[in-house]
């Protein structure tokens, strides 16, 4: 083989093997640079919640408080939104339709939990007008139902965020901390499926 000859194959083998090596960095830099672009330059984005609820960031620890127990156990209130899961709902204790609505999201959830019902309270923190005892004792047995229509709430429902408080459940953790609000007008199952995952990763409460 002459010189020049040999020169011409290690000159086709180089371009051959850079082609090669263009393929695989655009293999590798192709999606890379679309998805900076999609990220970037588009409205697009990557899902990261996996909530359902409106997470509430930071949680906010509640104040324990001491308040009178309209229906329910009276000894409960030593312990209001403490050693168990409370789904809350907040409003006048005469129940309006939204109110029924709410409670009964509310009631259907947990019993749907079915073994990890004992973990999770149901507590309907009433700011007035209390109570429709004969409704709420009927269709709602085991609801917590607390007066908090006094100066003593104060300190504890302001920390609720005021949004659509007809229609919105929370949830707080044994701990006493408020962690998620839920308008349920939406999809409920969304409430149903953080409460398994919760009670599931939990080992407290």
């Amino acid at each position: 083989m002459s010189a020049e000859t040999e020169t011409d194959a290690v000159r086709s083998l180089r371009a051959r093997n850079l082609r090669t090596l263009g393929v695989l960095a655009g293999l590798f830099l192709l999606p890379l640079a679309a998805s900076f672009w999609m990220y970037y330059a588009t409205d697009w984005r990557p899902a990261t919640r996996v909530n359902h609820g409106e997470l509430i960031e930071p949680a906010r620890p509640l104040p324990s408080v001491e308040l009178p127990v309209a229906i329910g156990d009276p000894a409960a209130a030593a312990h209001l939104l403490r050693d168990k899961w409370s789904v809350v709902y907040i409003g006048p204790g005469s129940c309006s339709e939204a109110c029924r609505h709410t409670l009964y999201i509310m009631r259907q959830t947990r019993l749907s939990l079915n073994n990890d019902m004992p973990r999770v309270a149901r507590v309907f923190l009433a700011t007035g007008e209390c109570c429709a005892r004969e409704l709420l004792r009927r269709e709602h047995p085991g609801l917590q139902v607390i007066d908090a229509s006094g100066a003593a709430a104060s300190p504890l429902l302001r920390l609720f965020p005021d949004t659509a408080r007809e229609n919105s459940l929370y949830i707080v953790d044994p701990l006493g901390n408020l962690m998620m609000r839920y308008d349920v007008r939406q999809d409920p199952k969304g409430l149903l499926e953080d409460l398994r995952k919760l009670l599931r990763l939990s080992h407290i409460g």
